[in-house]
């Protein structure tokens, strides 16, 4: 069992085919972005760049947390700089939570579940009765936590 940290080979396809709207979709009738979440999962769980949905297989459970995840708030909208488009989405916190996480999944709620990105945090991560935040990195073209170069 390992976390993999990855974009999702399956959202790849996806956003070539217009699924994922990360704000006003031209592509789709729709005029709004669609809902992404992102769920924790515990070192026993399988997940990496084959992932391709959410799935409650290992994920976290504890005080503070449900079956699931956040809903994510993007941060920074689809833009670019050079020649790489980048999107960012804002810190994700549960308070007064008992869990620990080695990684988590960002997926498109509105799409069936679909996969975006994998993230490992490297190690256990731990929160007892306390706030577990997710930091993304900086929105820019190097950094973001989604960059197409």
């Amino acid at each position: 069992m390992a976390i993999s940290q990855a974009m999702a080979t399956s959202f790849k396809v996806e956003i070539l085919n217009g699924i994922h709207a990360f704000g006003t979709s031209v592509v789709r009738a729709s005029t709004t972005a669609d809902t992404f979440k992102m769920s924790l999962y515990t070192s026993s769980a399988t997940l990496g760049a084959t992932t391709t949905a959410y799935t409650s297989s290992n994920e976290v459970s504890g005080t503070g947390y449900s079956a699931g995840g956040n809903t994510l708030t993007v941060s920074t909208v689809p833009t670019s700089s050079g020649t790489t488009a980048y999107l960012s989405f804002s810190d994700s916190s549960w308070s007064t939570a008992t869990i620990t996480g080695r990684g988590a999944l960002i997926y498109n709620s509105t799409q069936s579940d679909k996969a975006v990105a994998v993230l490992d945090f490297g190690a256990d991560k731990t929160s007892t009765a306390g706030t577990f935040t997710v930091q993304f990195p900086t929105a820019d073209s190097t950094s973001a936590i989604i960059r197409i170069a």
